[in-house]
Parts: C-alpha cells; sequence; structure tokens
C-alpha cells in the first residue's frame, strides 16, 4: 500500500532517502517507525537528565550536570519531531499558547550552559536547571487539552 502511495504521489523515486531526510519528512517514516524514534530519543532524554543529576554529585560535577540536564531535555523536546514532524513541531512550539513557555524554556537552556562554563555561577546554574524543568513541564502540559487551567486552579485552591 505504501508503494503504491508513493507511486501515485509522485515519490516512487525517493525509496533510497537517508534517515536525516526521512526525519526530516515525517511523512516517509512509517508510524511504528515514528513511534520507536520517539520513544528512543525520549528514553535517551530521560536518561541523560538522570545521569547528569548522579554527575551532580561528582567533583566538577556541576557543569556535567548542566550539559547532561539540557542535553535530556534537549533530546526530548526533539524527540516529539518524529512524531508530527520538525516543521509542524516548531509551528506549535512558536503558537501563542505556548510562546512564553518556549521562549523560557529555549532561554533557561542557554543561560544554564552560560552560568556554568562562561560565568562559573554555579547557584545560578542550578536556579536555570530548575526553570528549565518548569517551562518544559510548563510547555509538555500545553498539548493536554485543559490541563494547563487544571494545574492553575489546583495551585490557587492550595494557595488560598
Amino acid at each position: 500500500m505504501d508503494k503504491l502511495r508513493r507511486v501515485l504521489s509522485g515519490r516512487d523515486d525517493n525509496e533510497e532517502l537517508g534517515l536525516t531526510a526521512q526525519v526530516l519528512d515525517a511523512s516517509t517514516l512509517s508510524y511504528s517507525t515514528r513511534v520507536k524514534w520517539f520513544v528512543i530519543c525520549f528514553a535517551v532524554g530521560i536518561l541523560s537528565s538522570i545521569l547528569g543529576t548522579a554527575l551532580l554529585f561528582l567533583p566538577n560535577g556541576l557543569k556535567l550536570f548542566a550539559v547532561f540536564y539540557t542535553l535530556g531535555n534537549i533530546s526530548a523536546l526533539a524527540s516529539t519531531c518524529f512524531l508530527m514532524g520538525p516543521l509542524k513541531q516548531l509551528k506549535r512550539m512558536f503558537e501563542p499558547t505556548r510562546l512564553i513557555a518556549t521562549i523560557v524554556m529555549l532561554l533557561c537552556l542557554v543561560l544554564t550552559l552560560c552560568s556554568v562554563f562562561w560565568w562559573g555561577k554555579k547557584g545560578l546554574a542550578i536556579i536555570f536547571c530548575i526553570l528549565q524543568f518548569l517551562a518544559m513541564t510548563w510547555y509538555s502540559i500545553s498539548y493536554i487539552p485543559f490541563a494547563r487551567d487544571a494545574v492553575i486552579k489546583c495551585f490557587t485552591t492550595c494557595l488560598s
């Protein structure tokens, strides 16, 4: 069926696409392949973040923590590109409902690495990692209908 679909759409000659070309055009990957790569990329992201947290307790571990935690978040974020494609992912990241969370998340990713390598401020790196986590969580919740409203209501109820 896929072969027929490629022939009818004029894409029969692209049968030997490399992985990079297939990733850039998510429609060429089968659903099961996209899900497998999503799981792999997301798992690498989670494992990198956990490894970074474990490395925090070593001497000079803060630099390793910042690098692995940031790479873990980037990998987890990139994993969704396999589900919807990179262009659609970028469009959805910068929709008005996610714009602030996306900007804060990307800014904190950069500022975490800057605070460790250029400024040498360990406390600032920890703060930026916490902000990374919160921004990534808020960004992820934005994909679940009414989840952000529920979180806001929960926090306002707890605080009042």
